[in-house]
């Protein structure tokens, strides 16, 4: 899967991006945001909001329910705002 990470969730991650085989019980954006949470503490600390998250799969904005599965591209990005 990869995994691409924008704004402050790759400032706290220390990484644009990663390539990483998840576990099968990954199903789900949420099940991968709690995966990823247990890696290390810029992971914990980048996916402590939740509701601070917008997330995409395979360039399709999704919610937190939205399957994935290994072949996936997934982006974790801030909320936007406009001015």
């Amino acid at each position: 899967m990869k995994i691409l990470y924008f704004a402050w969730i790759r400032q706290r991650i220390g990484k644009s991006s990663d390539e990483l085989d998840v576990p099968q019980e990954v199903a789900t954006v949420s099940d991968l945001i709690g995966w990823l949470q247990s890696r290390g503490a810029g992971y914990a600390a980048a996916f402590a909001d939740r509701d601070a998250l917008r997330m995409a799969v395979n360039q399709e904005h999704v919610d937190a329910a939205h399957p994935v599965s290994n072949g996936d591209e997934v982006a974790f990005f801030p909320p936007v705002t406009g001015g």
